[in-house]
C-alpha cells in the first residue's frame, strides 16, 4: 500500500476527522486519525500490513511486537507476513508491560509495529521494555507518522505515510483560546 492509497482509505472510511481532540500524547489537534474505522476493514489492513513486513522481510525477524490498542491488529497481520507471531504489550498501571503469557527471549530479533505516531511516547516506552528484556529491535513500522519524520527512535523506522499534522500543549491549542470544546475522541487513556 502507498501512502496516497491510505489517505484515501482514511478518508472513505471516515478515518479522518476534524474537530478538537486531545490526543493520547496529552497534546490537541484539530486533525484525528479514527483508526479502528480503518482496521476494521479487512483488505485495508491486510494491504497496510503486506507493506510494513516487505519494507523489513530480510531482517530475519523472529517476533512482531505492537502496542495495545491498535498495534494488536497489525502485530498479529506484519507476523503473519513475515510467518511468525506478533503479539502485543499494555498499559497497566501507567506503564507498558507483556501480560497474557507473552514475552522476549534474549537475542529475539524484534520488528515493532505500530498505527499513529503523534510523539512517539508509546514506541520509545515498547522500546525500552524490550531492550530491558535483551531482545534485538530490528525495525519499526508505522502505519501513519503525524510528525512528517521528525521524531528519530535511533532504529530503523518505516511509515507507510507521513505529514506534519499540529498539534499543541493546551496552553498554545488556538481552539482552547477560542473556548471550543474538546471533540470527544482521540485518548487511549494514557
Amino acid at each position: 500500500m502507498t501512502g496516497e492509497e491510505l489517505i484515501k482509505s482514511f478518508r472513505t472510511t471516515g478515518a479522518l476527522l476534524d474537530g478538537h481532540f486531545l490526543l493520547t500524547s496529552g497534546r490537541h489537534s484539530d486533525k484525528y486519525f479514527e483508526k479502528f474505522a480503518l482496521l476494521c476493514q479487512p483488505d485495508v489492513v491486510e494491504a497496510v500490513c503486506a507493506s510494513m513486513a516487505d519494507h523489513f522481510k530480510n531482517e530475519n525477524v523472529d517476533i512482531v511486537v505492537g502496542a495495545a490498542t491498535g498495534g494488536i491488529i497489525l502485530a498479529y497481520e506484519v507476523g503473519k507476513n513475515l510467518n511468525t507471531r506478533g503479539i502485543f504489550s499494555e498499559r497497566v498501571e501507567e506503564q507498558i508491560t507483556f501480560r497474557r503469557g507473552f514475552y522476549l527471549e534474549k537475542g529475539q530479533r524484534v520488528l515493532l509495529v505500530d498505527d499513529v505516531v503523534t510523539t512517539g511516547g508509546s514506541l520509545f516506552e515498547l522500546i525500552e521494555l524490550v531492550k530491558s528484556m535483551g531482545a534485538v529491535i530490528v525495525g519499526i513500522a508505522v502505519m501513519y507518522d503525524r510528525t512528517g519524520g521528525d521524531v528519530n527512535f535511533g532504529i530503523t523506522t518505516y511509515a507507510i505515510y507521513s505529514e506534519i499534522i499540529e498539534s499543541w500543549e493546551q496552553e498554545d491549542c488556538p481552539q482552547c483560546k477560542q473556548g471550543i470544546p474538546l471533540t470527544q475522541r482521540g485518548r487511549t487513556g494514557k
